[in-house]
């Protein structure tokens, strides 16, 4: 089964009459069902995530409509059907918001995306979800090549030789009549602790949504290093048994992906009976990471310094803390840029201030008075409601109080998207 692709703010509908951009088929209604019953029971648990995942609604002339919002990644069901929500970006195919999302992943500090390699990757063809498996296999793959770790583990059982200790009390019951037998504790070195059957879960999870005959020889044969390894039989109280000892430093990557699997541990924790996983991201977050990391990138370390997230400014004797996205400092110079990303579509033709939130422009103005900085800038992506706009938008300070607001639009459908802000600004 191909899976089901939409972009931020797309809505699935069932009525194969009404089909346009805004709208895609959802070829099965029981998948349409089960979708909606998971935001309909979200709703009554007052669960906020899957609400910012997805909405219901009714819409006159179309019927019943779920909608995207602005988290991006793939939703799995228990009964193999896939969809991901990719980011709604101008100027790029399918394909291409694929690969960006990846991209722009990897740059996010609380996922293990940053080591994969994309250059063989051809997003046309493959679904996200054998991408993500792709991934995990490739961090799997060393560490069977160091060995599995093994454990001491304490077991209870009837042996036909003494050894560990003796539970007499168990022995009697046991062996009143039998001779020949032991009921004893003792501990056992193998590799059947918690994080291998942890491993081995996600390896056999997979199993059973992976589509393409490549990863799935590659689960087989990784899957094959665990006989030795039971499933686990409690995914969260196992993740809170796992060693944190410097020992099994190896292991932390794995395991990340192993409770991005079986919890949907990304940015959300959305669970309903019909979902297998969620592995989803708020836009938001990948933007403001994506244009850090290419920024970082662009500027010499030699010259700048840069710092995400930035916590050094309060308001009212500490009590607010600031926390702009980027602020930019010059090692030898008097030279502050503070930058904002805001991962909203502006519209030239909306009657107040393009869309801009006036909350923003607060921000925006005791970032200025804060840093002593004249050069405060806005980052939304580009779209095409806003391409007649030119390329920026200012906001001159009629006070003469020296803190200047610059909007500028990012193309994200171009490697250079950030060249023109740095000229400007750097």
């Amino acid at each position: 089964m191909e899976p089901y692709v939409i972009r931020e703010y797309q809505s699935f509908t069932c009525d194969k009459g009404y089909l346009s951009d805004n709208y895609v088929d959802i070829k099965s209604e029981d998948t349409f069902r089960k979708l909606k019953q998971f935001i309909v029971e979200s709703n009554g648990r007052n669960e906020t995530d899957a609400l910012d995942l997805m909405s219901y609604s009714y819409r006159k002339g179309v019927g019943e409509i779920i909608t995207a919002k602005n988290y991006v990644g793939l939703i799995a069901m228990c009964d193999g059907t896939v969809i991901e929500i990719l980011p709604k970006i101008t100027n790029t195919s399918t394909a291409d918001a694929k690969k960006l999302l990846v991209e722009m992943l990897k740059t996010v500090r609380d996922v293990p995306f940053k080591s994969f390699n994309t250059t063989k990757i051809d997003f046309a063809k493959v679904p996200l979800f054998e991408i993500f498996i792709t991934m995990f296999i490739n961090e799997v793959k060393p560490l069977l090549q160091q060995g599995l770790k093994s454990d001491y583990l304490l077991r209870q059982d009837n042996e036909k030789f003494l050894k560990g200790k003796l539970l007499f009390e168990n022995h009697i019951k046991q062996n009143l009549v039998r001779k020949d037998r032991f009921f004893v504790e003792y501990h056992l070195y193998n590799i059947d602790r918690v994080e291998n059957r942890l491993l081995k879960t996600t390896l056999c999870f997979l199993l059973k949504f992976c589509k393409t005959a490549k990863n799935k020889r590659e689960l087989q044969i990784l899957l094959d290093s665990f006989d030795e390894v039971k499933l686990s039989q409690n995914v969260d109280v196992d993740f809170t048994l796992c060693s944190k000892s410097r020992d099994m430093k190896a292991y932390e990557k794995v395991l990340q992906w192993c409770e991005i699997f079986l919890k949907g541990n990304s940015f959300t924790n959305s669970q309903g009976k019909h979902l297998a996983t969620a592995l989803l991201f708020p836009m938001e977050k990948l933007f403001e990471s994506y244009v850090a990391e290419k920024l970082s990138k662009k500027l010499s370390y030699d010259v700048f310094n840069v710092c995400k997230q930035d916590g050094k400014h309060h308001l009212f004797e500490k009590k607010f803390a600031l926390r702009p996205d980027i602020v930019v400092e010059k090692k030898e110079e008097d030279f502050t840029v503070v930058l904002d990303t805001k991962w909203k579509l502006l519209c030239a033709d909306s009657r107040i201030n393009y869309g801009i939130a006036q909350s923003d422009m607060y921000q925006m103005y005791a970032y200025g008075k804060k840093y002593e900085t004249e050069k405060v800038v806005l980052l939304y992506p580009l779209n095409e409601k806003v391409t007649n706009l030119g390329a920026s938008i200012n906001f001159p300070s009629p006070e003469n109080d020296n803190v200047n607001v610059h909007v500028r639009f990012l193309d994200l459908s171009r490697n250079d998207f950030l060249d023109e802000v740095v000229a400007e600004f750097f």
